[in-house]
């Protein structure tokens, strides 16, 4: 075999980060051993993998078909050196989830996940849906965990648990007391969103498709706990997952208003690349994923701990 699997690790890395520097800080090597090793084995096959376009490196045709190969038979590499060195746990796990998921669901996962398989590995990443979708592709990530759909022919896309958005408002609002509200209403109001390219902000629009107009979008914000917050103290109305929302609406804090017009459920899914060898870690994640929701219906139905 005329290449190691550290020449393999170095293009991967180079091809993830697009940087030989930020490349070699990844591996904890020298930026001239990195940028060594990717030369040599291209010599040795007389090929090239990256093209320069300025100060970054981006892969070429051939490149990307060796990239999902490669990252492939890394992950496989790990998993023989794991059992060689007769370690605990079933290896490690890169987990990309949207808001909604990352702050409510993953992280009991996570650590159901650590408490069983003790010695294993996992890094959780909490990012908006258009972002762990181009991470997922990039071969940054092992698994996704999404809400709503990704169009992307690279994606293995597979249906978790139906979730649903909610429409709220302070319990001081006018809309408060009428419990719910038509397109008009709606249109009328002040908004308190998630950004664009969240799955939330992806759903509301793909309900308002069909109507004349744009909501009046006082303010973006990223992160639902802030939407939750400006909401609370009357700058307008939010819609987030129910999932989000229980214990606001137990406490009274916040007051969910009937949209009878919109159709504001959506899908929970997990997404992989297509090249994705799937190791042990991401089957055994997935199959916790999917015992945390045996006989669930809708997300909101999920046992979680009451947050005071």
């Amino acid at each position: 075999m005329r290449y190691t699997l550290r020449q393999l690790e170095v293009f991967v890395a180079i091809a993830q980060h697009e940087s030989v520097s930020r490349a070699a800080q990844r591996l904890a090597m020298s930026q001239s051993a990195t940028s060594t090793a990717l030369a040599e084995l291209e010599r040795q096959f007389d090929c090239q993998l990256l093209d320069r376009i300025g100060k970054r490196l981006k892969l070429n045709a051939l490149g990307f078909q060796l990239l999902p190969k490669a990252v492939a038979l890394l992950d496989r590499g790990e998993e023989i050196e794991e059992l060689l060195k007769g370690q605990r746990g079933i290896g490690s796990l890169d987990v990309g989830a949207t808001l909604t998921i990352g702050n409510y669901l993953a992280t009991l996962l996570i650590s159901d996940f650590m408490r069983r398989h003790p010695g294993s590995r996992v890094r959780l990443h909490v990012r908006n849906t258009a972002s762990i979708v181009d991470r997922v592709t990039h071969h940054d990530l092992d698994l996704g965990l999404i809400e709503g759909d990704c169009q992307h022919d690279d994606i293995v896309m597979q249906p978790w648990v139906e979730d649903e958005l909610t429409v709220f408002c302070s319990p001081r609002h006018p809309l408060a007391s009428a419990g719910e509200a038509d397109l008009e209403a709606l249109m009328r109001e002040d908004w308190i969103m998630r950004e664009e390219g969240s799955g939330t902000r992806r759903t509301l629009d793909q309900a308002m498709r069909h109507r004349r107009g744009r909501l009046n979008v006082l303010l973006e914000l990223e992160h639902t706990e802030a939407i939750k917050r400006a909401v609370e103290s009357g700058l307008g109305i939010g819609c987030v997952s129910h999932l989000a929302l229980r214990d606001a609406f137990r406490r009274g804090s916040l007051v969910p208003i009937a949209t009878p017009e919109l159709d504001l459920t959506r899908q929970f899914t997990f997404i992989w690349h297509r090249h994705k060898y799937l190791t042990t870690a991401m089957r055994e994640f997935l199959r916790l994923c999917r015992e945390m929701t045996a006989g669930i219906q809708r997300s909101d139905d999920i046992d979680l701990p009451a947050v005071p």
